[in-house]
């Protein structure tokens, strides 16, 4: 999926590959300080933000926080892991989607009573309530977002007495949206998934000690076992009296569909399917759905190798790494000259014209938002010398923008939304442009349809977004992709 964006250190317009609001990780006893456990889950789990990271710790006495800008590796050092006592902590990776971005918002959040730090994967695009809430109680939310908002209500009640589920009993119902929250405080940790489960918030037990985190891959890195997914509606709480789960709301597994097709690491497992099978079969559909004469097929790195691979092999097409990727272009301080800034995807991505040239070649991509990287990156392949450029896209178009925590441009500006199929063939240049169906994908996937969240696709938001609803727009092509 991808369309432009200004990194926020070298200030380039840049190819955008979307990001979701952050990951979660955290630790209860393990026979080391967690801490360091969270740090390593957070290594695993960079993909899911790279803004700013986060680990907060308790020894049962205080909560400790550490936190900046920047990913893992230039955040934390070993004299920062060292302050970070205690058997308990939560982590965090952010990729700001609203209410700012930098330090000052960095997360986990932890507030002035030294009572609970929160971590928070997702996205609240309906306020109102919890506005009104905190209102109420005379607390300034002039600078807050809504993770933050979140974390100043839920202390103002432990603040006032009362016990962390008698608190979530009374504050859930007012975060209206998605969440996949981590509370920490200074002897206990707590585990909670929104009602919908849009994001995913897996459960491991390491040394006699538990682990939660946002992707299974990350419960690997450190030699967790995974146990289950905290199930939607679900607040897991873990003490030195053990394990308790309570089921705070009714919950309707509606899983992102896009944590398949792109979000999650591809060694991740999702409703106990392995991603990266997952997305060969959406590779192995887009071949039986598109009849493309192609001497080559090379996938966009990193997220669509999958999906090439699996049309490849149910094609009978060659596989070949035909575009490779810098993955450091957005990780320096440095600013490249400015006659590169508007050049970055071909500091992105650099074809190979020995894959390339004379053929007719197939890339394959997960997604297209805007077009702007798709129509560089056809050109690109067209430059190092191919006899055709056929584009193909291992899910169906994206015509609705989402407000779940993953940062999507408004309706106007999805290219699905304003053109249809023959109009963008000819805006990025191809010579023919090929979705994978909506069906297709629910079949190549092999769960339910009712299982997933589809509302970039369909219009269809399991988890109300109040006034946001008001942007939304039935799209005169939504249903083309089907028809391919």
């Amino acid at each position: 999926m991808h369309a432009e964006v200004v990194d926020p250190f070298t200030h380039i317009v840049a190819p955008f590959f979307p990001e979701e609001k952050c990951g979660v990780f955290g630790v209860y006893g393990a026979g080391m300080e967690a801490a360091r456990l969270v740090h390593s889950g957070l290594w695993a789990l960079q993909h899911r933000g790279q803004e700013s990271s986060g680990i907060a710790s308790s020894e049962g006495k205080t909560i400790r926080l550490y936190k900046g800008e920047g990913l893992i590796s230039r955040v934390f050092n070993e004299d920062h892991l060292a302050l970070l006592s205690g058997n308990y902590a939560i982590g965090h990776n952010r990729y700001a989607t609203s209410g700012g971005s930098g330090k000052t918002h960095a997360q986990p959040i932890l507030g002035k009573h030294n009572l609970i730090a929160l971590a928070h994967n997702g996205n609240l695009p309906d306020t109102s309530a919890l506005e009104k809430y905190l209102k109420k109680q005379a607390i300034d939310i002039s600078v807050l977002n809504d993770s933050e908002m979140m974390q100043a209500a839920i202390e103002h009640e432990l603040h006032r007495g009362n016990t962390i589920k008698k608190t979530l009993k009374k504050l859930l119902p007012l975060f209206t949206g998605v969440y996949c929250l981590l509370l920490l405080t200074k002897d206990s940790l707590i585990a909670i998934r929104d009602p919908s489960g849009v994001r995913p918030l897996s459960l491991g037990k390491l040394n006699g000690g538990y682990v939660f985190s946002s992707e299974t891959c990350a419960l690997d890195t450190i030699g967790a076992t995974f146990v289950r997914d905290i199930a939607p509606g679900e607040m897991v709480v873990v003490t030195a009296h053990g394990l308790k789960s309570h089921q705070l709301q009714p919950g309707d597994e509606k899983l992102d569909i896009f944590e398949f097709i792109y979000f999650a690491r591809s060694d991740s497992m999702l409703l106990g399917k392995r991603v990266d099978v997952v997305r060969k079969n959406l590779g192995r559909q887009l071949a039986r759905e598109t009849d493309l004469a192609a001497d080559v097929v090379i996938p966009v790195p990193d997220s669509a190798v999958s999906a090439a691979i699996g049309f490849a092999q149910e094609s009978s097409v060659p596989f070949d790494h035909g575009l490779i990727k810098n993955r450091y272009i957005h990780r320096t301080f440095i600013q490249p000259a400015q006659r590169l800034r508007e050049k970055t995807v071909n500091m992105k991505l650099n074809p190979i014209p020995e894959s390339i040239s004379g053929k007719r070649v197939a890339i394959i991509d997960d997604s297209i938002v805007r077009g702007t990287t798709a129509k560089s990156l056809v050109e690109r392949v067209r430059s190092a010398g191919a006899a055709e450029v056929h584009l193909l896209i291992s899910s169906p178009p994206v015509v609705y923008p989402d407000f779940y925590g993953i940062d999507t441009p408004r309706q106007t500006d999805l290219i699905a939304f304003e053109m249809p199929i023959k109009k963008i063939v000819k805006y990025v240049g191809a010579d023919s442009l090929h979705f994978l169906s909506y069906q297709g994908m629910i079949k190549a996937i092999e769960l339910p349809e009712s299982t997933f969240c589809t509302s970039c696709f369909t219009g269809k938001y399991p988890s109300s977004i109040g006034k946001r609803s008001r942007e939304i727009k039935s799209c005169a092509h939504s249903d083309l992709a089907r028809e391919e």
